[in-house]
């Protein structure tokens, strides 16, 4: 079958080796069967059944657990099937693997959840029976083609929760940059805006709808064939809200492994599970790439732009930041948590 493949435009850069091909990445993962000190899963990928590799893992080792699990759908990850069930049967799946992880969990960890519009009615449920769940937030997915008889499904659902009634939320660090349209001045200064060689901005708080995000497509080069992957940018919100350099992020449905090279891209510490060996060898391969170019698109020295700024971040980067982000950026260095009472 690999030399009927058609021979792909030097401009794709989708990642879509064989297991054959990749196996020298694929080596480099962990054996799930094997010892699983901490030494010897900390940046690492372990080729296993999570369901299983976890009642092996160490306890209260993760600081930032980040899951997404096959959603009920049916759909053929490459060999390894996932069949739709009932809502029962699926509710019945998410305890499973929520009992497992709990326990890796350290007391102030915080936890999302991915997940389509069908599957968010059963995990809604089923999460608040174990953590202490803060929010829903949905993301616009620009990708497919549309259905016929049905709206589009362009939003996907991710739950955030933690552990107890303490977590870390570095709110600065995930700011949005967006253009002023209507500058307002108070006294004649910029009123919460900056003005810059290229133009007008403000650094805004971020909501619980993410619109800033975009499906990686075949010119990207985190790209893989994987039939559901996140974007490197949606993961390092997570990521730089929920933990801090140096925190274990845990993904135990790694897939093509985004959840492990953003956390490497961003200077933490990184564990994932995954069952389909391919899948292990893409992630292995995207964590080499990671050790020469640790962008993310949509994220520039530090901060997250809204979509079509592209131009503007590319004149930002590698300039010195303002007063003001130097500042911020300062602060964001201090481990921050946030307690229960002030929220």
């Amino acid at each position: 079958m690999d030399m009927l493949k058609a021979k792909k435009s030097h401009r794709n850069k989708t990642i879509d080796f064989s297991l054959k091909e990749g196996q020298k990445y694929f080596n480099r993962c962990v054996d799930g069967r094997s010892e699983l000190s901490i030494n010897k899963i900390i940046n690492k990928t372990i080729n296993g059944d999570a369901f299983e590799v976890m009642k092996d893992m160490p306890r209260k080792l993760i600081d930032l657990l980040i899951v997404d699990p096959p959603y009920n759908l049916s759909k053929d990850y490459h060999g390894n099937k996932f069949e739709k069930t009932d809502n029962e049967s699926y509710a019945k799946y998410t305890e499973q693997w929520l009992k497992l992880v709990i326990p890796l969990l350290k007391d102030e960890a915080s936890v999302y959840v991915c997940c389509d519009w069908q599957t968010s009615v059963v995990i809604g449920q089923i999460l608040p029976r174990y953590l202490n769940v803060r929010n829903r937030i949905t993301w616009q997915r620009d990708k497919g083609r549309g259905a016929k008889e049905n709206w589009k499904n362009g939003l996907g659902d991710i739950w955030f929760a933690t552990n107890n009634s303490q977590w870390t939320f570095n709110l600065d660090d995930v700011k949005v940059r967006k253009k002023v349209i209507a500058p307002y001045r108070e006294n004649g200064e910029p009123k919460d805006w900056q003005v810059t060689q290229n133009g007008n901005f403000r650094d805004t708080c971020p909501s619980n709808f993410w619109c800033d995000c975009t499906i990686p497509y075949w010119s990207m080069s985190e790209n893989t064939a994987h039939p559901t992957q996140k974007p490197e940018k949606l993961i390092a919100k997570m990521i730089l809200a929920s933990s801090n350099i140096g925190d274990v992020i845990f993904d135990p449905f790694l897939g093509s492994g985004t959840t492990s090279v953003t956390a490497k891209k961003l200077g933490r510490k990184y564990i994932g599970i995954e069952l389909n060996k391919t899948y292990c060898a893409w992630a292995e391969k995207r964590l080499e790439m990671a050790d020469s170019n640790n962008s993310i698109q949509g994220y520039t020295d530090g901060v997250f732009w809204e979509r079509n700024t592209l131009s503007e971040q590319k004149n930002t980067k590698g300039k010195p930041p303002t007063e003001e982000l130097t500042k911020r950026k300062d602060e964001a260095i201090v481990p921050r948590t946030m307690e229960l009472s002030r929220c």
